[in-house]
C-alpha cells in the first residue's frame, strides 16, 4: 500500500504552485531593499505575496507584516502587548506554545481562561473576568486561537472579541491552523491582531505574517534596517515569503473543496467510533480536515509508530515538542484526563485523498485490535 501522509497540521507537503514561485525568486535573486532592477524585481515578488495573503486573511495589504514563521507573529503580539502596557495577559487553556510560553517568559502575569468539554472557550468566565479588571493591569490582553491545532475545534473568537473591545482591550488571534481551511475575515473577526504561517498551507518553512488593526500597537522587536515598514528589521527571506503568497493564493481558491475533507473525516469518525475510539471535540464546530481521537489503554506513541509502520504518518498531539510524544495539556483542559496520554490527530490537506483516510482507518482498527487482544491474553 502506498504511504500516506494526514499530518497537514504539523507540515503540509509544499504545494506545485508555492515550489515554482521560491525557486524562480531564489533563483533570480535581489534583495527587496536595493534600488536597482534586481532590487526593484525582488520586492515586487514580495508585494505581490503580500497581496496574495493579505487577501486570504481579507485583511488590508498594508497591515501584513512578514515574519520568519508563526511562531514570531504570535511572539510580536504578545510582547508588543507588554511592551505598550499591558501586565496582564489572559490566553486561552488551549493556546499553543509559540503564545503560552513567549506571554510566560514575558514577565507579565497570566491568566489561562477555561473550555467546556468540546474544547470552546468559556466566554461566561471571560465577561466575569473583564468585569473585573483592575485598571492596575494595564490594557487587557486576550489570546484565543481561531482554530485548535490537535482537536481542530473552532473558536467563538468573534463573540470574544465584542467583549474584549467593550474592556477596550486586545484581541489577539492566531489563526495559524484555520487558514486556509475556513474562510478567514480578519476585520470581522475583531482580530486586533492576527497571525498565520506559510507552512501550515502548502508553501515553504520560514515565512509567516501577523495583520494588525488600527488598535494594535506594535513594537519592533528585531532591530536593526527599516524592513517591513520599520516594524521587522532583517532582510526579509524573499524565496519563502513567494511561495507562500502562492500557497495563500492557491488555497483561497480552494477554500470550497477543502469543506469536503468534513465528509471523508466524518465518515472515518463515525467507521472508528464503531471500533471503540472516542473522539475529541465531537458536535463542536471544527476544521473540515481535522480529527482527534483516542484508543483507551492504547498510548499515543504505540498508535503513531505501529501507523508509521503500516505506512501512515500522522501525530499525537502538537508536533512542535522536540520529537517527542507527551500527554496533551489541550485534552487535559477538556476533562479528558484520563485519555490524553491515548489520543492521536489525523489531519488533511491540499493532496489528501479520501482513500487516504480510508487506509488510515483500516490500519488503525487492526493495530487498536492487536493492542486490545494482547491485553487481555493471560500472562504466561
Amino acid at each position: 500500500m502506498s504511504a500516506v501522509y494526514l499530518d497537514h497540521n504539523a507540515t503540509a507537503p509544499i504545494r506545485p504552485e508555492a515550489l515554482a514561485a521560491a525557486s524562480e525568486a531564489m533563483i533570480a535573486g535581489g534583495n527587496p531593499s536595493s534600488v536597482h532592477a534586481a532590487g526593484r524585481a525582488s520586492r515586487a515578488r514580495m508585494e505581490q505575496a503580500r497581496t496574495e495573503v493579505a487577501e486570504l486573511i481579507a485583511a488590508p495589504a498594508s497591515t501584513v507584516i512578514f515574519t520568519s514563521g508563526g511562531t514570531e507573529a504570535n511572539a510580536l503580539a504578545v510582547e508588543s502587548a507588554v511592551a505598550t502596557g499591558s501586565r496582564r495577559l489572559i490566553l486561552s487553556a488551549i493556546e499553543h506554545d509559540a503564545v503560552l510560553e513567549t506571554a510566560r517568559a514575558s514577565g507579565a502575569q497570566v491568566e489561562l481562561m477555561p473550555v467546556d468539554g468540546s474544547g470552546q472557550a468559556d466566554l461566561a468566565w471571560l465577561t466575569a473576568r473583564l468585569a473585573a479588571w483592575d485598571a492596575a493591569d494595564g490594557r487587557p490582553f486576550v489570546a484565543l486561537m481561531l482554530a485548535n491545532n490537535e482537536t481542530g475545534v473552532i473558536q467563538p473568537v468573534a463573540e470574544a472579541a465584542v467583549l474584549v473591545r467593550q474592556a477596550e482591550g486586545w484581541l489577539h488571534v492566531d489563526a495559524v491552523q484555520a487558514a486556509g481551511r475556513i474562510a478567514i475575515d480578519s476585520r470581522a473577526l475583531g482580530a486586533d491582531t492576527l497571525a498565520i504561517s506559510s507552512h501550515k498551507i502548502g508553501g515553504p518553512p520560514g515565512a509567516g505574517a501577523l495583520a494588525f488593526g488600527p488598535r494594535a500597537t506594535l513594537v519592533r522587536r528585531l532591530h536593526g534596517g527599516g524592513q517591513e515598514r520599520g516594524r521587522r528589521a532583517g532582510t526579509e527571506n524573499v524565496p519563502a515569503i513567494a511561495g507562500f503568497g502562492a500557497a495563500a493564493a492557491q488555497a483561497r481558491a480552494e477554500l470550497a473543496s477543502a469543506a469536503d475533507q468534513a465528509a471523508w473525516r466524518d465518515a472515518a469518525e463515525r467507521t472508528l467510533i464503531a471500533a471503540g475510539a472516542v473522539v475529541m471535540g465531537q458536535g463542536a464546530p471544527r476544521l473540515p480536515n481535522t480529527l482527534c481521537f483516542a484508543g483507551p489503554g492504547f498510548p499515543a506513541e504505540l498508535q503513531v509508530m505501529t501507523l508509521d509502520l503500516a505506512g501512515v504518518m500522522v501525530s499525537a498531539g502538537s508536533a512542535c515538542s522536540s520529537g517527542k510524544v507527551k500527554a496533551s495539556r489541550v485534552l487535559d483542559a477538556m476533562g479528558q484526563t484520563e485519555l490524553a496520554g491515548a489520543a492521536i490527530r489525523v489531519s488533511g490537506g491540499w493532496s489528501t485523498k479520501p482513500e487516504d483516510w480510508k487506509q488510515m482507518v483500516e490500519a488503525w482498527i487492526t493495530a487498536y485490535d492487536r493492542h486490545a487482544a494482547r491485553r487481555r491474553a493471560p500472562a504466561a
